[in-house]
C-alpha cells in the first residue's frame, strides 16, 4: 500500500500579490477610424509566471519568449478571458507593456484558479 504524504497546493491566495486589469478596446467615436485604450472589463490580483528556465530555448524555438502565465481566482462567472481581450499589469516591471490573452483554462488541479496565458503586444 502506498504511504500518504501531504502535498501542499501549486498555488494558494498568498500568492496573489500583482493587481490586474483586464479590458477591451472599443472603436473611437466620431468619423475618424481607430480604436480607444480600454474599457475595464475585470480587475483581479494574480500570480505573475515568467517562462522557466528550463523552457527558455523552447520559448526561443517557438517565438514565445515574451509570453506569461497569468494565475486568478476564479471569477465564478462574473468574467471569462478570451482571446479579444487585454490585460494590463500594476507593476514597476511591467510598466508600459500590454499583453494580448491566448488562452485561458481552469488549472486543473485546484479549481479555484484560472490560468491565463498572454503575450506581449507590439
Amino acid at each position: 500500500m502506498r504511504k500518504f504524504e501531504y502535498k501542499p497546493p501549486r498555488v494558494h491566495s498568498g500568492e496573489l500579490r500583482t493587481p490586474v486589469t483586464f479590458y477591451e478596446y472599443v472603436p473611437k467615436e466620431g468619423p475618424y477610424p481607430g480604436e480607444k485604450v480600454k474599457k475595464v472589463l475585470y480587475n483581479a490580483w494574480a500570480k505573475i509566471d515568467e517562462i522557466w528556465l528550463r523552457d527558455v530555448e523552447l520559448a526561443k524555438s517557438n517565438g514565445t519568449l515574451s509570453d506569461i502565465t497569468i494565475i486568478i481566482r476564479d471569477p465564478q462567472g462574473d468574467y471569462i478571458p478570451t482571446n479579444k481581450h487585454y490585460v494590463e499589469i500594476d507593476a514597476p516591471e511591467y510598466k508600459n507593456k500590454h499583453y494580448n490573452v491566448t488562452q485561458a483554462q481552469p488549472d486543473m488541479q485546484n479549481r479555484d484558479f484560472v490560468n491565463v496565458i498572454a503575450e506581449l503586444t507590439s
